[in-house]
């Protein structure tokens, strides 16, 4: 049996998980969350990781019941995401990686999210939405590689709504994109805003820019309340995402589809994509938050895939990059 623990750091979430041959022995997590109408700053963010992640490891480590000497590898987000915080997660894991006696894996952050869905659905060969705050992409799997099929040639569809959330001074706790679909619930009016699907990619930045000046201009005269412009900004961007998505699916013949990343934990965004995948007569994956947002076990299950197929990282390349595509990776543990 191999066990593997695994450290995320990738943006304001700080995890530690643990994963035994499939099996999640635990996945401790703390939010880096900042005053409403405030982003995280890479700095802070940074420095809140450093004061937190020893306590994290500790109570992995009791939570699975294992100490040092249980775990077989230590696997780590070597990127994508913002610098500081990543940097300081390596620095961890090469710490932990030489004061134990362990192997150790980098990986990439996306196919961590795409791994730790399959495990936990049991999807088999998914076209999978992958969206969160960073990123944005349909995904195929094919010959080792998880091909993108489309993605945003802009922002991410979560910092759209985490900048739109700023813009309403929307709580961050527990998430602004949480809080926007809870608001979202109450909206009565549908505000058309821009749609923009150019061929197999999406644009988020322009819709944002609009329902920005949408705001500004009506909220104060009561044209419109906050809790339509979420309504609105959430149906909009939600279909162009299912139109993608469902275009993939259609190239490939995919019977499956698995959504990941923390917008994934949206339910109308499930609930949307549902209805598409029951006329197509497929079948819909997600998980819950426990394992759509960004957490350790994610990477523990992807190191463990990597590691058991004889793959490690050399200390000396276990720096960290911002900028690490998904269809860079060579998946040695699918066919």
């Amino acid at each position: 049996m191999v066990v593997v623990m695994g450290l995320e750091g990738s943006a304001n979430k700080v995890g530690v998980g643990i994963v035994r041959d499939g099996e999640v022995l635990s996945n401790e997590r703390t939010t880096y969350i900042t005053e409403a109408g405030e982003g995280f700053q890479p700095t802070q963010t940074a420095r809140h990781h450093r004061a937190q992640v020893v306590g994290i490891v500790r109570r992995a480590l009791e939570v699975a019941n294992l100490t040092p000497a249980d775990i077989d590898c230590i696997a780590f987000t070597k990127g994508p995401g913002m610098a500081a915080p990543l940097t300081v997660m390596a620095i961890v894991a090469r710490t932990l990686a030489q004061l134990w006696n362990k192997p150790i894996v980098g990986v990439n952050h996306c196919i961590g999210h795409i791994e730790m869905g399959r495990l936990i659905t049991g999807a088999h060969n998914p076209t999978v939405l992958y969206v969160s705050g960073g990123n944005t992409q349909v995904i195929v799997y094919s010959q080792q590689k998880y091909r993108v099929f489309g993605e945003t040639i802009d922002i991410a569809i979560g910092n759209c709504l985490d900048r739109f959330a700023r813009v309403l001074k929307i709580s961050n706790d527990p998430s602004p994109g949480y809080n926007i679909e809870q608001l979202a619930k109450d909206g009565k009016k549908f505000v058309e805003l821009p749609y923009t699907v150019k061929g197999m990619d999406v644009s988020f930045s322009g819709i944002l820019s609009f329902i920005e000046r949408v705001a500004k201009e009506k909220l104060p005269t009561g044209e419109v309340t906050p809790a339509d412009l979420c309504f609105s900004l959430q149906e909009t961007m939600f279909a162009m995402l299912i139109e993608i998505t469902e275009r993939a699916m259609a190239h490939c013949g995919s019977e499956e589809v698995l959504i990941v990343g923390g917008v994934g934990c949206n339910k109308r965004l499930q609930d949307m994509m549902a209805l598409m995948v029951k006329e197509r007569g497929a079948k819909l994956y997600a998980t819950d938050m426990r394992f759509c947002i960004d957490n350790g076990a994610m990477i523990a299950q992807a190191g463990w895939e990597a590691f058991r197929t004889g793959r490690t990282t050399p200390l000396d390349d276990t720096w960290v990059t911002q900028r690490f595509r998904t269809d860079d990776v060579h998946v040695t543990w699918r066919e």
